[in-house]
């Protein structure tokens, strides 16, 4: 049977050449004459180098002839013999040789397997006989040849142990490949990863590229299964070692304890100081005993310095640190000599609605209040006579120095303009003021620096009457005023204007007659009626039923007509005028006219009809005739007389 199968072999080369030749013979016929003529010694002869060991004869000696039992046993031992691939599982194969294009693998199976030399880059130490792990993609293709790829088992092992350092909280190790938007892109295993830059340390990372080309210790802290996307984090194993630093620092805490740290970071509202591994807050207020705007004036980043701690919370791990602290309260150095009515120098540090901060020297402030700025009453934003970095002289008014307080005052070094008002400014003097301020009852104005006075709205003027005080006049505006009252206990000081004028009504009531006519403009009109500008200044009120004129319409703005005075009242400087009164009487008079002549008609008719009734009597029969008929005349010209 063997001796038939390398016969069949050797007849199969010589059919190729003799198909190359022309020949034309069956493969089945040349198999059989060939084989039936070649003879054992032939085939021996015909090998290089025959295995001494091995029978030839065997198949004379009726080697292997089995059963059919015995043959399915021994093929089922053969069988066993090799590993049961699956397609999809991860195998280990054994490198038996490596060329230029592939990597022969034996894995156990009925065929060595083939995995391209380009999924070895990694391994550049690759030798014959190491044990590599590759992905079964089939067990065969149509060539029978097995379907290698180590990249997928590499990938497939990496996603394992991925997976498995998640679930267990492992630390694994990754190469940082590059750089990418809000992070950095690490290699574990092969797998591509992100690591976001908050999650690189726990102080804020100004340049990514460092990391770059560096292989670090990462944590998985999220996996996205259906997207393949890994998040880890270098920054919680930073954090891990110091929480257990923490622990350690605080449990050692005392309040009192002093410390040497480096500022980390720098905010508005303060400094963290890094004390070894747990952080701690110095309050910008607890940086100096002087006032500062921002804590750079003092520090600088990774500086080192001494603190105090002034407060600790063991659980939340917060830490109260103090720099100004370790040096002595200047109070405590405050000139001894200072008291009050004492006069001081500094400079202003802050100004604020209610008054502004003098500092004497470092640390130590007082407060000088707006009241305290200017004698004068009327009130200002102290802005408008201090500012950020003046230097100045204050009196002290008041000085605790166990509460550490004292307030001040600048106006004391100046004399009170209130000692000699009376003096100055007696009841009927006159004086310029200047507008300072507007309300709703008056005008405040100032006749000089610190003296005060308020002129009330009704004090405005004689003549017109103004509803608010912006009518009459406006801020910065200089004003002639004359003392009315004054009361120098409460520093009140009543002003007028108009009275520097007589009384003008005194002299429009002789000019302003009841029923007397007099031409206005109609200057503004009203729901109620219209103001109308007399002569003099004076202004007078038309009611809108006395605005109708003669042909039914009613007078508007900015016209000018005849107006009757129907109401003068000087105490409260009321005038109301009409313009309807002056024809609706100029009518009824002309009716009442021709009334009065038509009944002096009728009177006239009345007597001479009498005068007949009289003749009448006397005259003779003959005479009736006519005398009737000048009496039917003369009654119907009474009758249409008193008709009309």
């Amino acid at each position: 049977m063997a001796k038939k199968q390398v016969a069949e072999k050797e007849l199969a080369a010589k059919k190729a050449e003799l198909q190359d030749a022309g020949g034309r013979l069956s493969e089945k016929e040349t198999i059989e004459s060939e084989a039936d003529s070649v003879s054992i010694e032939a085939i021996k002869s015909s090998l290089a180098t025959p295995d001494q060991d091995f029978d030839w004869d065997a198949d004379d000696k009726v080697f292997g002839n089995y059963s059919d039992s015995d043959r399915k046993k021994f093929e089922d031992m053969y069988a066993g013999t090799f590993n049961q691939i699956n397609q999809g599982e991860i195998i280990s194969g054994t490198v038996v040789s490596i060329n230029n294009k592939d990597v022969v693998l034996n894995v156990g199976f009925k065929s060595d397997g083939l995995v391209s030399t380009s999924e070895f880059r990694d391994t550049p130490d690759l030798k014959v006989g190491d044990k590599v792990d590759v992905f079964v993609e089939a067990p065969e293709d149509a060539n029978g040849q097995l379907i290698l790829s180590r990249k997928r088992a590499k990938t497939q092992r990496s996603w394992e142990s991925i997976n498995e350092a998640l679930e267990q909280d492992r630390i694994i190790n990754g190469f940082v490949k590059s750089r990418t938007k809000g992070g950095l892109i690490v290699d574990i295993m092969g797998v591509e990863a992100f690591l976001p830059g908050s999650q690189i340390d726990i102080k804020p990372i100004r340049d990514y590229d460092i990391y770059v080309g560096k292989t670090m210790e990462f944590k998985v802290v999220k996996i996205n299964h259906e997207f393949k996307n890994v998040v880890v984090s270098h920054k919680v194993l930073i954090e891990d070692d110091l929480e257990s630093q923490k622990v350690e620092i605080v449990s050692k805490l005392e309040k009192g304890q002093v410390l040497e740290g480096t500022v980390k970071n720098i905010t508005d509202f303060g400094v963290f100081i890094d004390l070894g591994g747990v952080d701690g807050l110095l309050h910008i207020t607890d940086i100096s005993w002087g006032r500062i705007e921002h804590p750079k004036e003092v520090l600088a980043l990774d500086q080192k310095i001494n603190v105090v701690v002034l407060d600790f919370d063991d659980e939340k791990k917060r830490i109260a640190l103090g720099l100004k602290q370790l040096t002595p309260h200047p109070w405590e150095s405050l000139d001894t000599n200072i008291q009050v009515g004492s006069k001081v120098k500094g400079k202003i540090v802050t100004v604020a609605d209610y008054g502004a901060f003098l500092e004497i020297i470092p640390g130590v402030e007082g407060l000088i209040h707006v009241s305290e700025m200017s004698w004068s009453q009327n009130l200002r934003n102290p802005q408008e006579f201090l500012k950020v970095s003046d230097e100045i002289e204050a009196e002290v008014l008041t000085l605790d120095r166990d509460e550490r307080k004292m307030s001040l005052g600048i106006k004391q070094l100046s004399q009170d303009p209130w000692q000699n008002v009376a003096a100055k400014f007696p009841i009927g003097s006159k004086h310029k003021a200047v507008v300072k301020n507007m309300t709703n009852f008056g005008v405040f104005v100032e006749i000089e620096e610190g003296i005060d006075g308020l002129i009330h709205i009704s004090d405005l003027s004689w003549s017109k009457k103004v509803n608010h005080p912006n009518e009459f006049t406006k801020v910065g505006d200089t004003l002639d005023v004359v003392v009315l009252e004054l009361d120098v206990d409460n520093r009140k000081l009543s002003l007028g204007h108009k009275q520097l004028e007589e009384n003008p009504w005194d002299t429009f009531e002789t000019i302003f007659t009841l029923d007397s006519i007099h031409q206005g403009t109609v200057v503004k009109v009203t729901d109620k009626g219209a103001v109308v500008a007399l002569p003099y200044g004076v202004e007078g009120f038309v009611p809108t039923k006395h605005m109708v004129k003669e042909d039914g319409t009613s007078v508007k703005a900015e016209e000018t007509n005849d107006f009757k005075i129907i109401e003068f009242n000087k105490d409260a400087k009321r005038i109301v005028v009409s313009h309807a009164r002056i024809w609706e009487e100029a009518k009824a008079e002309a009716v009442a006219e021709e009334r009065a002549s038509k009944k002096k008609e009728a009177k006239a008719a009345s007597n001479a009809v009498k005068k007949v009734k009289d003749s009448v009597e006397k005259s003779t029969l003959g005479d009736l005739s006519v005398l009737a008929q000048l009496k039917e005349q003369m009654e119907g010209e009474e009758s249409k007389a008193k008709k009309g």
